[in-house]
């Protein structure tokens, strides 16, 4: 039993070493060079993809140039989205 923990703890010990030898010493070795790019607001970097479940949203926001009425289109498509079940008005019911 003791000879498992000191194996866990100079295991944890190496590695937290390692982590911080890594993070010190050169911290952009793992990151992203698409970071280092310069930002410009009116465009939309080409490495940025939509996913597409936010498709719907991304059209509402860009086919509506005022900021504002873009983003109450939106709010109002996602109501009528919850309010839709409630709008079900049928007495069928299903056989399961």
């Amino acid at each position: 039993h003791p000879y498992f923990s000191y194996k866990d703890l100079l295991g944890f010990f190496i590695l937290t070493l390692l982590l911080s030898l890594l993070v010190l010493f050169s911290p952009n070795l793992l990151g992203d060079t698409e970071n280092f790019i310069p930002a410009d607001p009116l465009l939309t970097p080409p490495h940025i993809k939509p996913e597409w479940y936010f498709l719907f949203a991304y059209a509402i926001l860009r086919s509506i140039p005022n900021k504002l009425g873009g983003v109450l289109a939106l709010l109002f498509s996602i109501l009528i989205l919850m309010l839709v079940p409630l709008l079900h008005t049928s007495k069928q019911r299903s056989a399961t």
